[in-house]
């Protein structure tokens, strides 16, 4: 990203995307969701949140576009939308464990 490139709109609309993926909760369900689509029900066993937390996280995520949902039936479904998601959360899984092994060896006598 060049950052110096955005107007200060496009900055915070990034900024807002961050902010969203900043609550670890959303990370859990994102990364339940990996595996393909899920109803609440099915969220909650998975996560052990509360039923209105799952439902609030999932509406948040929803409305950024990052995931979608259909209904069927009684039950609604819910999916990755937005499959960069996973690479976002590549680049900076890899960033970490490449941080933690070099301050592991660092500690290492």
């Amino acid at each position: 990203m060049k950052a110096n490139k955005l107007t200060p709109e496009a900055l915070e609309l990034v900024a807002a995307r961050f902010r969203v993926l900043g609550e670890p909760n959303r990370l859990r369900l994102i990364s339940a969701l990996e595996a393909g689509e899920k109803n609440v029900s099915e969220l909650v066993a998975e996560t052990e949140l509360t039923q209105a937390n799952v439902s609030r996280h999932l509406q948040t995520l929803t409305e950024a576009g990052m995931l979608g949902r259909r209904k069927e039936g009684l039950n609604v479904y819910y999916f990755i939308a937005d499959e960069s998601l996973f690479k976002l959360c590549e680049l900076v899984c890899s960033r970490l464990h490449k941080d933690l092994a070099a301050k592991a060896a660092a500690l290492k006598v």
